[in-house]
């Protein structure tokens, strides 16, 4: 009856916001971060090499590898310090030239929200400052890890709270850094928060409309990854991260995808999400995304919930973790069990 009472209040929503009546909820409304890096068109009309630098908008993650591995230390080095934005953020440049090109961008940003991801000794994969900002870390060494995961954010994420001091464990660096520490040496974990993520929960975490344009930026993302010869990741999908990962699935290159504190995946089921990877889903008796409706109508809400048995994932166990971000916190069964996933242990 509960359930069926939470279904009642989704379908009224949607009628209204169909209706025109619900501009409320569009007061949080942000606008997706898309298209190619900053600074594209002068990396375009640059001729510094004599060639045609790889388009970063038309060109594959692949072709991009290809091309850079025909530069030689010199000439990577100085597209690095000529386009530091576009050689960071350009998926299929080799991993340690993009941290060089980022930690570039970030000494000359003087946002003192980016202040601490410029601490010497960061890997910083990624940094977009257009909009809220974008940013991925690694923890480990991605060029000779033999098991990699990803950690997709939810909501309320962008480069100024990527590492927040509080609530640490709902953060993408917390989250990635707490399973680096439980896995062994032979690992690499990526916190990528490379997408536009929902402000609270209005009108954006209930529709799908940045979890798509997440799942583009993801899937390219992980096809870098690929081209500069990193093995297939688990990929952890936090909350509303949950959304991005299951649109993205069937052109995800992930050997797992582990949902936790899951709205839906909009998707009815396993099989519904047409991937080859092996699906995981854990969810506490705590967290509040339990009374988060499981339906889609008119566009609004995420489908059924990942967690329940129907949905054919398997099970992570959560019982002793602690509201809606409390999943990697350390002495956990989920986080051991997102170290064996991690590392290959599971089955």
């Amino acid at each position: 009856m509960r359930r069926y009472a939470r279904s009642l209040i989704t379908i009224a929503l949607a009628i209204t916001t169909v209706t025109g009546t619900a501009g409320w909820a569009s007061g949080n409304t942000q606008q997706a971060v898309t298209g190619p890096p900053p600074g594209t068109a002068a990396w375009r009309a640059d001729r510094v090499l004599d060639r045609r630098l790889p388009d970063p908008e038309r060109s594959t993650p692949a072709e991009v590898s290809v091309f850079f591995r025909g530069l030689t230390a010199d000439q990577q080095q100085t597209l690095a310090t000529r386009h530091p934005l576009v050689v960071g953020n350009l998926d299929g440049v080799p991993v340690r030239l993009r941290y060089r090109a980022n930690a570039l961008s970030l000494r000359a940003d003087h946002d003192p929200r980016y202040a601490r991801l410029a601490a010497p000794g960061r890997q910083i994969l990624a940094f977009d400052p257009r909009g809220r900002g974008q940013v991925a870390e690694v923890f480990g060494n991605l060029d000779t890890a033999r098991h990699v995961a990803v950690v997709v954010p939810g909501s309320d994420i962008d480069a100024g709270t990527f590492d927040r001091t509080n609530d640490v464990y709902g953060t993408p660096a917390g989250m990635a850094k707490s399973l680096h520490a439980r896995t062994g040496p032979g690992s690499a974990v990526v916190a990528w928060a490379g997408y536009t993520t929902p402000v609270g929960l209005g009108i954006d975490a209930a529709t799908g409309s940045l979890a798509e344009a997440g799942a583009d930026r993801l899937t390219r993302f992980a096809d870098g990854l690929a081209a500069d010869g990193v093995p297939e990741p688990a990929v952890f999908c936090h909350s509303y991260g949950s959304v991005v990962c299951g649109l993205a699935a069937s052109r995800l290159r992930a050997r797992d995808l582990v949902v936790l504190g899951s709205p839906g995946m909009r998707a009815d089921d396993v099989a519904d999400l047409h991937t080859d990877a092996r699906v995981w889903a854990a969810k506490d008796a705590t967290d509040w995304i339990d009374d988060v409706p499981n339906v889609e109508v008119a566009g609004l809400g995420h489908g059924p919930d990942p967690a329940a048995p129907e949905f054919g994932a398997r099970h992570v166990p959560a019982d002793d973790a602690r509201g809606h971000t409390g999943y990697f916190a350390p002495g956990t069964d989920s986080l051991r069990a997102f170290a064996a996933i991690t590392e290959e242990r599971s089955r």
